[in-house]
């Protein structure tokens, strides 16, 4: 019996002049487990927002039939935006108690949430302790409380090492096989879920391009979807390993018995002493939660740290002290760029060309010099035709393109990223390192923290690692 059904489904953002999608036609049988792929921007997280209900006419014009029967939860690419209460037993009961259930069935559900997505944790442990892949299962954890008959989940690995990964993998296996419930995922790498679903649907530009059993995709439409921007098995871009840019044998930056955090040192930390190469590209690998981007933030001035000193090497200072937290925000936006995780923290402007403009008026730039960069890097990161659009209308792929647009408009001697390939497809994600690689030939420095394999071999010159110990119950983070 189907739980999803579309007639002619379209929709289109309020400031975009083309849909989103239009004209599709599909159903989706109930305990149906479907992969809904396509390239970067070709419409399937607002698909599956409508699909889940969270799409709003304000937010733009809808066409067509899109009948939706049973409860559906949401889980979402962000770990951290997802978790809304302090302790894991009152985060699960949260949606229960929005749905008027009684306090015995949802401590019931609540319970049964947790075994079924793997959590064996006290009902009172605090979730600003667990990994992200802890929180991705505590958020479909919530869901299951909910009674959800269809569950869609957003690029749910997107920031997750690959131990939470396997993770979700394993626990939403677990959760289709026990409940059968529909689950619905959109993924950029099909060999994540391979073992999981049993259909794909792949949307091309506005339309739907292929609607088959995942067997019948990956043995005839491998190629051809590979070619079309797909993370197909066996189809991963190859690279160059590490060593493509030495260096120029000096330090850009120099870390000295470093301790960072944000109110409080991270527990257990090990003060930190790096070199970090100028002119090459540098990758900090470690699990989730060691405080990789916390250590970021503080390389590149944005945060303070408890203990210890950041070096910055003289030419890059250009006449400013040495450590980047006592710049003024002007000095440090003209030396240093910084891609943050969520790429919605740098939006600032109503347009995607506006957002690129803020730094004429901010730095004093020419606009004329600005306007022209503007387009060229827009043409680069395939955002040319989006330059009227809202920002946050964006795909996360885009959005993700966009705030690196925005920290190289102002061609900064050193650009941090923090996970600067989630959301993007095959193409996009060759381009992206194509353009970085770009920049450590022409001499600036890379810093990025990742957790994607393929990322790593082919931007890591230098790696940094930071690792996590156990002792006394706490977790301790190291750099190595």
């Amino acid at each position: 019996m189907a739980i999803i059904t579309a007639r002619g489904f379209g929709y289109r953002h309020a400031s975009r002049k083309n849909p989103a999608f239009s004209d599709l036609d599909f159903t989706v049988d109930r305990g149906e487990k479907l992969l809904l792929l396509g390239a970067s921007g070709s419409g399937k997280s607002t698909l599956l927002a409508a699909i889940a209900g969270v799409l709003g006419s304000d937010d733009g014009d809808f066409s067509g039939e899109l009948t939706v029967s049973g409860v559906v939860g949401m889980v979402l690419q962000d770990p951290d935006s997802q978790v809304i209460a302090s302790r894991v037993g009152d985060d699960v009961a949260f949606g229960c108690e929005n749905l008027g259930v009684s306090r015995e069935e949802t401590w019931r559900r609540v319970r049964r949430g947790l075994e079924l997505v793997g959590l064996d944790l006290p009902l009172d442990h605090p979730t600003a302790e667990l990994s992200g892949g802890q929180k991705q299962r505590l958020a479909l954890a919530g869901v299951l409380a909910m009674g959800a008959d269809i569950i869609v989940l957003d690029e749910p690995t997107a920031n997750l090492d690959p131990a939470g990964v396997q993770e979700v993998v394993r626990a939403v296996t677990r959760v289709a096989a026990e409940t059968g419930a529909t689950v619905i995922i959109v993924e950029h790498r099909v060999a994540t879920w391979q073992g999981v679903v049993d259909r794909c649907m792949v949307l091309g530009e506005r339309q739907l391009l292929v609607d088959a059993p995942i067997g019948r995709i990956i043995a005839d439409y491998g190629d051809s979807l590979a070619r079309a921007g797909i993370w197909m098995p066996g189809h991963d871009p190859v690279f160059e390993p590490g060593g493509h840019a030495a260096g120029s044998g000096e330090s850009a930056i120099e870390l000295h018995d470093v301790v960072t955090g944000w109110r409080q040192p991270l527990p257990g930390m090990v003060p930190i002493t790096w070199s970090i190469s100028r002119g090459a590209s540098t990758v900090i690998t470690g699990p989730n939660g060691v405080g990789k981007s916390t250590l970021l933030l503080s390389m590149c001035g944005l945060l303070p740290t408890h203990a210890g000193t950041v070096g910055v090497h003289p030419d890059i200072a250009a006449g400013l002290g040495g450590d980047p937290y006592k710049w003024r925000s002007r000095d440090l936006a003209r030396r240093m760029g910084y891609v943050f995780q969520d790429p919605e923290h740098q939006f600032v402007a109503r347009t995607v060309l506006e957002e690129l403009l803020v730094s004429t008026k901010v730095l004093g730039l020419p606009e004329g010099t600005v306007r022209q960069r503007a387009g060229e890097i827009l043409a680069q990161l395939r955002l040319e035709q989006l330059a009227e659009a809202n920002p946050f209308s964006l795909s996360g792929g885009q959005k993700r393109r966009l705030s690196v647009a925005t920290t190289l408009i102002n061609t900064p001697r050193v650009v941090f990223l923090d996970e600067p390939t989630f959301g993007q497809d095959r193409t996009t994600f060759i381009e992206l390192v194509q353009l970085l690689r770009g920049l450590t030939d022409d001499g600036v420095t890379v810093v990025s923290v990742t957790h994607d394999e393929l990322f790593y071999h082919a931007m890591a010159d230098h790696t940094r690692a930071m690792t996590r110990t156990v002792s006394g119950g706490e977790h301790e983070s190291s750099g190595c």
